[in-house]
């Protein structure tokens, strides 16, 4: 199986833009036709969630390291750009008047702010999600400890989380109707949310060991498109503010969808056919920048909303979409070359002995030596493996 999954990191940019096309159009206003589709992008964050399962698992499964040392990984991973972002976003509140979440951005810093209705955005709204997986990589190596050897068990635990997301959205219904209390305990409870990570899990396990039909990469996609499609008239009949209306189904239902969109995906890239969209060069690139962009675009939008106000319905709105999705993703693209990527590299510390010799690997990965063994017993060298560091 191979090592790199090109297109999962392709997958994470056309994930991040359906999240920051959503908060255009909710905040910024509405295009047509995109507009509507953009409307409940908030499911882009879903997605993460599975993914972060999925590359875990396939990046794992096979070669578990410590507690300690998976905890370092990931803390080198998502911690130094939340700490920078978070300091820009409290700036930009400050610039423009705006109160400062104070007491939510320490909560933040621990990566304990969704937990608590009062501080679940945090000091930067957009890192809810950190909260969460934080949540899910103390969860990751007892996960992986406790399905790795158990095979036969991965595909019900993922038909059963499948099930899941659509029930805790059915049970909306018994939720209190304060509309604020409900929205956290569907939305952004972590808790909520971990049926996600866990389907993510055992679908990059079972992927991992050829366990799945064969999923296509198109029907996949189609699925994922159909059902945003399935959300503009559900919108139009059901105000959000029900609890069978599609807000929180657009997050908790299409879980499944994205599971097998991943799994193709890793499909094509194991047979070295995966298109170009997905897996080019450029593709790459901006998946690499995605995490970036998806904590910094918020602010801008803030910004420019408190400075120059909502624009004009028409081209007034489509040159702001394009102004503000444009330079956010240029500054994003500065911190993940100048502050994510040597803030990893540091955090995770320098290659000592023979790896610091051993030629340097692929942008955005990281080698791992493991000891192989031959049938005496005796040593036959260094192999080396590589981590998907950079997918989650």
């Amino acid at each position: 199986m191979p090592s790199r999954l090109p297109s999962l990191t392709g997958l994470r940019f056309w994930a991040a833009l359906l999240v920051v096309l959503y908060h255009l159009s909710r905040k910024v206003g509405e295009l047509p036709l995109v507009g509507p589709l953009a409307w409940y992008g908030r499911s882009g964050v879903t997605f993460f969630f599975v993914l972060s399962g999925f590359v875990l698992a396939w990046t794992y499964g096979s070669s578990p390291a410590s507690a300690a040392v998976f905890a370092r990984r990931r803390f080198a991973r998502i911690w130094p750009l939340h700490l920078l972002t978070t300091g820009l976003s409290l700036g930009a509140d400050a610039a423009i008047g705006a109160a400062l979440p104070v007491v939510a951005a320490l909560w933040s810093l621990a990566l304990v702010h969704p937990w608590a209705p009062s501080t679940v955005y945090g000091g930067n709204p957009a890192s809810w999600s950190l909260g969460a997986e934080a949540w899910f990589y103390l969860l990751f190596p007892f996960l992986l400890r406790l399905l790795a050897p158990r095979r036969r068990v991965w595909l019900p635990v993922g038909a059963g989380c499948a099930l899941l997301g659509p029930a805790l959205w059915a049970a909306g219904a018994l939720l209190p109707a304060d509309p604020v209390l409900r929205g956290w305990l569907l939305d952004y409870l972590p808790l909520t949310r971990t049926p996600q990570f866990v389907l993510g899990v055992v679908t990059g396990l079972a992927a991992r060991h050829g366990l799945l039909p064969r999923p296509r990469l198109v029907p996949a996609a189609a699925a994922v498109l159909g059902w945003h499609l399935v959300l503009v008239p559900w919108h139009a009949a059901v105000p959000d503010a029900l609890w069978y209306g599609p807000y929180s189904a657009a997050q908790l239902v299409p879980a499944p969808l994205f599971a097998a969109l991943l799994a193709a995906a890793a499909r094509r890239d194991a047979a070295a056919t995966a298109p170009r969209l997905l897996a080019g060069r450029t593709a790459v690139r901006l998946g690499e920048w995605s995490y970036a962009w998806y904590l910094v675009h918020e602010v801008g939008i803030r910004c420019w909303l408190a400075v120059q106000g909502r624009p004009a319905p028409g081209a007034a709105t489509l040159g702001v979409w394009l102004l503000l999705a444009g330079g956010s993703l240029a500054v994003a693209a500065a911190l993940y070359r100048w502050v994510e990527r040597p803030c990893e590299r540091l955090l995770r510390g320098a290659p000592r002995g023979r790896d610091a010799a051993a030629p340097l690997p692929p942008r955005g990965v990281r080698v791992v030596r493991q000891r192989r063994r031959g049938r005496a017993g005796s040593p036959r060298g260094d192999q080396p493996s590589v981590e998907l560091s950079r997918l989650t």
